[in-house]
């Protein structure tokens, strides 16, 4: 999370598919079975994220997200975000090393993107 937070330090303009609060509840899910966080944080985490991104969800376009699926190895989850990315021309923050690798041109670590 320090990550993220560096992260946002940087650049708080943040874009997002509708997919994003799925994934993240997905990723406290994991935080919170794990013991690493209480419920009662996952639930302020997540409400701060919705708060944050409330105008930053963008639909992205479905046979973009086909073909880049189809040039690559990652789901078509991932492709969502690599697809807004581009069609923004902006970079895609991750540390999902798949992506990392199938789109160099668009995808950058936290640290790459904290060092830029």
């Amino acid at each position: 999370m320090a990550e993220a937070e560096g992260v946002w330090q940087k650049d708080s303009n943040w874009i997002v598919p509708p997919l994003w609060k799925s994934e993240f509840r997905n990723i406290l899910a994991q935080y919170l079975r794990h013991k690493k966080l209480s419920l009662p944080e996952t639930q302020a985490l997540l409400k701060e994220a919705e708060t944050i991104l409330e105008h930053k969800a963008y639909e992205v376009d479905s046979d973009w997200v086909l073909r880049l699926v189809n040039k690559s190895s990652c789901s078509a989850y991932d492709c969502e975000y690599v697809s807004l990315a581009q069609r923004f021309g902006v970079l895609l923050v991750t540390a999902d090393k798949e992506v990392l690798r199938e789109f160099p041109e668009t995808a950058v670590s936290p640290q790459q993107f904290i060092a830029i």
